[in-house]
């Protein structure tokens, strides 16, 4: 599960179907959240995946470097990378889907594309390889903006959904994969700097004295 640990970040592969941080009630307790901080404590997620969404997440280990790449990622300095297999065969390699979203409040969490309240939301695509046999395509996908199920209801609503998608993608290709076909493969984060912290004396010797970190750059192979 752990990819990356240094002084600053933990870095670690979340696999689908566990939650980023935990639910409502005991039995959403479980999730990659509290199982990294139990071995690493005061490490906190920068980020979140969707519980049926592996790979890459990033972990502050101490405040400052918390608050520093939560900045960074609301900024937009954050390389994200996703593959993911989806319906259908695009019949252009690459491009851009351009389409407002927005909570569909009566059956949250659905999102939907809504142009007239919608926020705007941008992902670049595109094609890994084909696969003519079953009809499916592996994508590269670039979030350029973070909203929730944004790649997901954007690949939907190009006609080409997600396999293994239980919000999004019709009964024939929700039933094509065991899982949701998507997974964090790469991430780029920038350096980071915060203002000078006066630790206390019984600071873990884990916590280091100067006050900036990175670059960082991890990759994560698909399981899939």
């Amino acid at each position: 599960m752990l990819i990356h640990l240094d002084a600053h970040i933990a870095v670690a592969d979340k696999p689908a179907g566990l939650l980023c941080v935990p639910g409502r009630g005991p039995d959403k307790a479980d999730c990659l959240a509290a199982r990294v901080a139990a071995r690493w404590p005061g490490a906190k997620p920068v980020h979140r995946l969707d519980m049926g969404t592996s790979g890459l997440v990033v972990f502050g280990r101490h405040a400052a470097v918390h608050r520093a790449l939560s900045m960074a990622f609301a900024e937009r300095q954050v390389a994200k990378r996703y593959e993911a297999v989806v319906a259908g065969l695009p019949a252009a390699d690459a491009g851009e889907i351009d389409l407002p979203l927005i909570c569909d409040w009566p059956n949250r969490p659905r999102q939907i594309v809504d142009h007239g309240i919608g926020k705007p939301s941008q992902t670049r695509w595109r094609v890994i390889a084909r696969e003519p046999a079953t009809g499916t395509t592996r994508l590269a996908l670039e979030p350029i903006t973070g909203r929730s199920h944004q790649l997901r209801v954007h690949l939907a609503s190009i006609g080409h959904p997600i396999l293994g998608d239980d919000l999004y993608a019709p009964p024939d290709w929700l039933a094509a994969a065991p899982r949701l076909l998507l997974h964090a493969v790469a991430l780029q984060l920038p350096p980071v700097q915060w203002p000078p912290v006066q630790w206390p004396a019984a600071a873990p010797a884990a916590v280091p004295g100067d006050n900036s970190a990175g670059p960082w750059q991890f990759s994560c192979p698909a399981p899939f």
